[in-house]
């Protein structure tokens, strides 16, 4: 059994890919790098095959029919040896120094009686252009090298969350929790790292700057006039999330600091949800606005008042033009601060 699984959703990744995985070979005999080849049309599989022939046992290639992200990362699970399991997107890279550190932390846990479900560590974003790279760290809201529970987990800032960039899962976990992200659709790196929090007991915080997290290009997924664009996706995930919620209340309303970060992880995609359907000006926008917030009322009415009426929920729902305006403008704050999109 390997150490960690490495899963790299890759779709005509031909231009990045190799910089990926030359950063998580170091890793060695340790890691096994999963590329994930979902039916793309350039030299996606032929470069991910040329690195399984030169790093046999080490690279390995799953070439499938085009499903999208979800999907390649359900294929990644599904196909996964490692004790571990992690997802490095193709455009992205880690540091090796801080690789390195997160491979001997988990060889010791391997080597122990506590078992880790989650471990977590810093994202940096590359953004194109960007003189000064936003580390997004986590130090302030959880206990820093050593093992953790929900008990022990501090308050996340106002529109802070941790993303699938951050996260290190147990393997088995995320096959027990029975997760399965759904097929052509974007923003399911949400559900991977919300689905499985309710089985996550035991977790570990590195402070050390791993993930370098790629934004620039006008095609991606998280461009804001693309993500506009795919609108009813990001709607998708978030009634799925909706949905999970509520169907797994019992079991997230255990414990009051998984409740609190999830729900605050809820409120966070409805607001994203929300104020890109106020970007997009359409009078059928702001009536997908009005029906995501209908969804939410009428599948849990404790849910919609504790959304609604926070912070960013009131934010959203100002009416008329003036109050469209006022929301906007606070996003674009957020949007200066964290140097998302």
């Amino acid at each position: 059994m390997k150490l960690l699984t490495i899963a790299i959703p890759s779709y005509n990744s031909e231009n990045y890919l190799s910089k990926c995985i030359e950063s998580l070979l170091p890793g060695g005999e340790d890691v096994e790098i999963l590329v994930v080849n979902d039916g793309s049309k350039d030299n996606t599989s032929a470069i991910g095959h040329e690195y399984e022939a030169k790093y046999p046992g080490i690279v390995k290639v799953i070439d499938k029919e085009n499903g999208g992200h979800g999907s390649a990362v359900n294929a990644g699970v599904e196909h996964a040896t490692g004790l571990f399991f992690k997802v490095v997107d193709s455009d992205d890279w880690v540091k090796k120094s801080a690789y390195l550190e997160i491979l001997e932390k988990l060889k010791d846990f391997a080597g122990s009686d506590v078992i880790i479900d989650m471990l977590i560590s810093n994202f940096v974003y590359e953004k194109e252009g960007a003189a000064k790279k936003k580390v997004m760290r986590y130090a302030h809201a959880l206990p820093k090298d050593t093992v953790f529970t929900w008990n022990d987990v501090g308050h996340f800032f106002k529109g802070q969350y941790i993303l699938m960039h951050s996260v290190i899962y147990r393997t088995k976990l995320l096959r027990e929790c029975g997760m399965k992200l759904p097929d052509h659709t974007f923003y399911v790196d949400n559900i991977f790292v919300y689905e499985p929090l309710p089985y996550v007991k035991n977790m570990y915080y590195m402070d050390v700057n791993f993930y370098r997290y790629y934004i620039g290009r006008e095609d991606q997924s998280v461009n804001e006039k693309v993500m506009i664009s795919r609108v009813d996706q990001q709607l998708r995930v978030n009634k799925l999330m909706i949905d999970y919620t509520v169907r797994n209340r019992k079991m997230i309303f255990a414990n009051k600091r998984l409740k609190q970060y999830m729900l605050n992880y809820l409120e966070i995609i409805t607001t994203i949800s929300s104020i890109m359907l106020i970007l997009a000006d359409t009078e059928e926008a702001l009536d997908k606005k009005t029906e995501l917030w209908e969804y939410l009322k009428a599948s849990d009415s404790y849910l919609y008042r504790k959304l609604r009426y926070g912070i960013m929920g009131n934010g959203m729902n100002l009416p008329g033009k003036g109050g469209r305006r006022i929301s906007v403008e606070g996003y674009r704050l957020a949007q200066r601060f964290f140097k998302f999109n």
